[in-house]
C-alpha cells in the first residue's frame, strides 16, 4: 500500500510508462509530450542537497551529449519542490563543474513516485530510491534498475544499455556479457542458419547451435 492507502503495482518490462503532468525545474511538462519520439531515461534520487545525488546529476549533465547522440532525453525526479531543485542546481554546477541542462521533476505530493513505485517503505517511507526507467519511443518500459540510497549509479552503463536496446530493437541479435558498441553480437536462436546467411551478410561463427556470433550489423 502507498501513502494514500492505494495498492502500488511495480512496472514491468513491456508495460506502458504511465503519463503524468508535473512541475519541473524547467517548467510544467506532460511526460509523454516531453519524450515525443525519443527514447527516455527517468531517474529518481532520494533528496536534493545530498552528496551522492549531487555527483550523479552532475555527471548526467556532463554526458548529456552522449544521450542526445542516441536520441535519448533524460529527466530526473525527487520529492522536493521546484525552488529546492533550482537552488540545488547551482550547487551541482559549482561542485561538479558542469551545467545541469535537463529538467528535474518536483514531486512533493509523491504522485509520480507512486505511479512508478519509487518509494520503498522498508528503505525509506519519505524519499524515493534510486530508480531508473529506460523508455522506448513506443512509451514502453525497456529497462528498470533500483539502487539503494547509498550507492551512486553508473551512467556509462546506461549508455551501454541504450546501445544494446537500440541495436536489438532493429536486428535479430542479442548482446553478450559486457558487450560494448562495435563488438560482436549473438544471433537470436529463433533465426535459422539459412535465414542468418541472408540477414547477416558479414557471416557468423557457430560455437554451439544456439550460440552464433556475428559482427555488429549496423557497423
Amino acid at each position: 500500500m502507498n501513502h494514500l492507502g492505494e495498492t502500488s503495482m511495480a512496472l514491468r518490462l513491456g508495460d506502458e510508462a504511465p503519463n503524468f503532468q508535473a512541475d519541473t525545474s524547467e517548467g510544467k511538462i506532460d511526460f509523454h509530450e516531453y519524450l515525443g519520439q525519443s527514447w527516455g531515461i527517468l531517474f529518481s534520487h532520494p533528496k536534493d542537497y545530498t552528496p551522492v545525488c549531487t555527483t550523479e546529476l552532475g555527471y548526467v549533465a556532463k554526458i548529456k551529449p552522449e544521450f542526445e547522440k542516441r536520441n535519448v532525453k533524460v529527466i530526473a525526479l525527487s520529492v522536493d519542490p521546484v525552488d529546492s531543485h533550482k537552488g540545488w542546481i547551482s550547487d551541482i554546477n559549482e561542485t561538479q563543474n558542469t551545467n545541469v541542462n535537463y529538467p528535474i521533476i518536483a514531486d512533493a505530493d509523491k504522485k509520480v513516485s507512486n505511479l512508478y513505485d519509487m518509494i520503498h517503505p522498508n528503505a525509506s517511507e519519505t524519499t524515493t530510491v534510486r530508480s531508473v526507467f529506460v523508455i522506448g519511443p513506443d512509451k514502453k518500459v525497456k529497462l528498470t534498475l533500483t539502487y539503494p540510497a547509498s550507492t551512486g549509479r553508473n551512467f556509462d552503463e546506461l549508455l551501454r544499455v541504450i546501445d544494446s536496446l537500440q541495436l536489438t530493437s532493429q536486428f535479430s541479435v542479442a548482446t553478450p556479457a559486457n558487450w560494448k558498441d562495435g563488438e560482436d553480437t549473438i544471433i537470436v536462436p529463433s533465426v535459422s542458419d539459412d535465414d542468418a546467411k541472408k540477414k547477416f551478410p558479414k557471416g557468423f561463427r557457430t560455437i554451439k547451435p544456439y550460440l552464433r556470433y556475428t559482427p555488429q550489423p549496423n557497423k
